[in-house]
């Protein structure tokens, strides 16, 4: 396992992320080499719930608002967008049409690497293919249909299901793909009252428990770097406000990091996560 994958499993504990936010973050990584297309598909059919679809936004637009070295966040939250606008739901198109200037704000993007090499032509030239679909309605309609059905095709052929049934498949079934646990706010009781024993979070413990001496000792030194910077980013923004609870906020930060650590460490070490 790689570091930044480490790191990234890590902070999807300590920020407590939901499983759609997780997948996007997983396909916008800065990881070189493209979103999977089987994780693009798994997004793309979270659109079509209303919590998921909120959250697989919120967290495109997050990447979206990158810069620098972090180009491949932006390069690939653009090509999650392109894919999203043909096989997801319709309000992808209609949310990104209603932010259009945020999105061409893009068509500006620099960075230049180490190497002299021009990474922001990658993102601008994304920029306008997504800019040139929004803004062609009857383009869209049949890059849409095209799509869906070459999709729903290929579904198909991986469930053994002949073309005869697939009218019984219809998208009324994936708003419901996203589980009943997502049926309730993330902040109510009965979600964290259920967190412990969920799927998801069961998951993300087994992912992310070092498997050896030495990748203990990594996601150690991440996440006490994590908490570093979390900790400043705190003390920053106390300080702007010349809030008397620096102090307070710099407890419950470390905290916060601590008890996530401990938690997946001890239901390792009490063998109930496998």
């Amino acid at each position: 396992m790689t570091t930044s994958a480490l790191r990234r499993q890590v902070k999807n504990i300590v920020h407590n992320y939901s499983e759609a936010e997780i997948k996007v973050r997983e396909a916008t990584s800065n990881d070189p080499w493209g979103p999977p297309s089987s994780l693009m598909s798994e997004i793309a059919d979270l659109t079509f719930n209303t919590v998921a679809f909120a959250e697989v936004m919120g967290m495109i637009w997050r990447r979206l608002n990158d810069s620098g070295k972090n180009w491949r966040h932006v390069y690939k939250a653009l090509t999650l967008l392109d894919y999203l606008i043909k096989t997801g739901s319709e309000k992808v198109a209609h949310q990104c049409r209603e932010n259009l200037y945020t999105i061409q704000t893009l068509k500006e993007f620099q960075y230049i690497d180490r190497d002299g090499k021009d990474q922001g032509i990658n993102v601008r030239e994304k920029v306008k293919q997504v800019m040139s679909l929004l803004k062609d309605e009857e383009r869209l309609k049949q890059e849409r249909t095209y799509a869906l059905k070459t999709k729903e095709r290929m579904s198909l052929e991986g469930m053994g299901i002949s073309s005869s049934n697939s009218q019984q498949l219809s998208y009324g079934r994936r708003a419901s793909q996203y589980g009943d646990d997502y049926g309730r706010s993330r902040g109510s009781p009965s979600s964290f009252n259920s967190s412990s024993s969920s799927p998801r979070f069961s998951s993300d413990l087994e992912q992310a428990r070092p498997q050896t001496t030495g990748e203990e000792e990594l996601q150690l030194q991440l996440a006490l770097a994590m908490s570093r910077e979390e900790a400043e980013k705190g003390l920053l923004a106390a300080h702007a406000k010349k809030d008397p609870s620096v102090d307070a906020a710099r407890i419950s930060i470390y905290c916060v990091v601590g008890l996530a650590l401990c938690m997946y460490k001890w239901t390792g070490d009490h063998g109930l996560v496998n």
